[in-house]
């Protein structure tokens, strides 16, 4: 089947975030599920933020009150109580970073649940039209960044906003000259910050892009690695992925030099601020307007007062990445699946397997049909056969019949009702596939057949495997049904993949069946040892074959030719011969060349 792909590159403007504000009130619907962790986390927060707040009071109280009049065994007193006081801080700190960690991942979990989830509901038209690998990086690299930043950043900036008010009100407290003189500094913060995000907001939604764009071409060239070699394209492929590469890293090198401006920049401005403070202390000191001990707790309340800012500038990096990982993760979970149960739809245990296309066209594009005017009968039990040039729209007709894709115009009739009107699932599990292009998934080879049925027993999946001249090779594997499959199946040869993959569908036991070039990658010898087993199967049950030896469909029912999306003839194999037109011209020539 054709996948689209997407363009390599990304160009033109660079790309802002589309909705900030409505990607954080989704994100915190998902936070709230833990409100409990979330409500302990706060307060710990509280706690070690008020422990912080007494701190810096208490050391101006000793040098004042016990330093300088050199009373020793109350500044020892005092000093076990403050180190008291911060090994306290230290443990709800701790505490509070703990907790938020788990109401992270317990947010991560759901939320990749339902990404996976909202994946398993969309079309084959969904991922024709997208990069794997990008669909990849959103489940993994961009859920991540938002992982990162929901452990570090929410209970930073709750943090920050509780010790930024505490201290304010410390400060004036204590002297409201010197208070105002602290604060002179946090517009100017406020004001650079501010500019410095906006700028560089846009540059991560662009590495976030770049480096989902990387990932699919990772994985579409580790796919195809062998139709690299076979043609001798690796520099190509390799000034390809240096390209996109190079797309990623100047992306990246702008969002982070960019943010990286914030740190050094409040650095700045922090030192300032301390310098402006500490001199007008000094002069307030002389005047007799305060005291040592006040200067030494506004110097420490303003250290605790600009860290906190600091490190939450140093996490706008995390932030940045995890809203335009998030905007991503989202913009999968609102595409709205096009293939959908209507309500009340009609749940079936059984198909008796009257098929019937009406006037169906379908487009994959607008405009464009590939299919026109399908139109044919099937009685159940009949054995249909699909012929024609490729490309010629066979195998979509099947994509139609197991609703893959709805049709454009007409309508598709099994049993005398609409595919439509009958469950989505329920359709499917009654209708057994195999497809010219297997797919194996990791694991044993006993676990690759029992997928077709997951209750079956280990007899029936041997069975099945007899059935369909799969035993043979299978006993003859170091482990047997137990031999470990590798992802795809590349330790298989095609053939055998091939032959596991019509086990499956015997095992399926469904109503309805169809072979979609089944035998493609099997030699004659087996192809005709496999034959009498798919005979077998198909006895009783309705199905679709298509065929390119057509040898192995002369006793088919039907025979439907197929060219250019039309039915151009359709009839038994001997009527189609006597008609001498197009298929009888192809038979004759696959007759001729094998005959050669």
């Amino acid at each position: 089947m054709h996948r689209a792909r997407g363009p390599r590159g990304i160009s033109g403007p660079v790309e802002k975030a589309k909705d900030r504000k409505g990607t954080l009130r989704r994100i915190w619907r998902y936070m709230e599920m833990q409100k409990a962790a979330l409500i302990a986390s706060v307060l710990f927060v509280i706690i070690s933020t008020l422990l912080s707040l007494v701190g810096p009071y208490l050391i101006g109280v000793i040098i004042d009150h016990y330093i300088l009049p050199k009373d020793m065994k109350g500044t020892f007193r005092l000093l076990v109580l403050l180190a008291v006081i911060y090994s306290a801080t230290a443990l709800f700190t701790w505490l509070q970073s703990f907790t938020m960690v788990r109401v992270s991942l317990h947010t991560i979990r759901q939320l990749r649940q339902d990404l996976y989830d909202k994946f398993q509901t969309l079309s084959l038209q969904f991922f024709d039209k997208r990069s794997h690998g990008d669909l990849m990086s959103r489940v993994t690299n961009d859920i991540e960044s938002l992982n990162s930043a929901l452990s570090q950043s929410v209970i930073q900036i709750l943090s920050t906003v509780l010790m930024a008010t505490g201290i304010t009100i410390a400060m004036f407290s204590l002297n409201w000259v010197l208070a105002i003189t602290a604060l002179l500094i946090i517009p100017v913060m406020i004001f650079t910050t501010k500019k410095i995000i906006k700028y560089s907001s846009s540059y991560f939604i662009k590495r976030q892009r770049d480096l989902g764009e990387l990932n699919g071409f990772v994985e579409e060239s580790i796919s195809g690695s062998e139709v690299v070699t076979l043609f001798g394209k690796e520099e190509k492929m390799n000034l390809k992925f240096s390209e996109i590469n190079e797309s990623l890293r100047h992306s990246a090198m702008n969002a982070d030099m960019v943010s990286g401006f914030v740190g050094p920049t409040n650095n700045f401005i922090n030192n300032l601020g301390l310098g402006l403070l500490i001199g007008a202390g000094a002069v307030m000191t002389v005047e007799g307007m305060t005291t040592v001990g006040v200067i030494a707790a506004f110097v420490t309340y303003s250290r605790q007062f600009y860290r906190p800012i600091n490190q939450l500038s140093s996490l706008i990096n995390i932030f940045q990445s995890a809203i335009a990982g998030a905007e991503r993760v989202f913009e999968v979970m609102d595409e709205t699946p096009d293939i959908v149960d209507k309500p009340n739809a009609i749940s079936i245990d059984s198909l008796k397997g009257d098929v019937e296309f009406s006037q169906v066209d379908f487009s994959y594009e607008t405009g464009k049909l590939v299919l026109k005017n399908i139109d044919f009968q099937v009685k159940a039990g009949e054995k249909i056969a699909l012929v024609g040039p490729t490309g010629s729209g066979k195998t979509t007709i099947i994509n139609l019949l197991m609703r893959f894709y709805d049709v454009t115009a007409g309508e598709i009739k099994i049993d005398g009702w609409n595919i439509t009107d009958y469950k989505i699932s329920d359709l499917r599990k009654k209708i057994g596939i195999v497809l010219q292009d297997t797919f194996l998934f990791s694991g044993t080879i006993m676990e690759n057949i029992r997928y077709g049925r997951l209750e079956a027993t280990d007899e029936e999946v041997i069975e099945a495997a007899k059935m369909a001249s799969a035993h043979n090779f299978i006993k003859h594997l170091p482990n047997g049904y137990q031999t470990t499959i590798t992802s795809g199946g590349s330790n298989l040869s095609q053939g055998q993949r091939q032959l596991l993959a019509i086990a499956r569908a015997i095992l399926a036991d469904t109503d309805i069946l169809i072979l979609d070039e089944a035998t493609s990658s099997i030699d004659t010898r087996t192809e005709m040892e496999i034959q009498r087993g798919l005979n077998h199967l198909m006895e009783g049950r309705t199905s679709f074959v298509i065929a390119h030896r057509l040898k192995t469909i002369e006793n088919a029912d039907q025979i439907l030719v197929i060219q250019n999306g039309e039915i151009i003839e359709k009839g038994t194999h001997e009527e189609l011969l006597k008609n001498k037109g197009f298929y009888c011209r192809m038979y004759e020539g696959q007759f001729s060349l094998g005959e050669k």
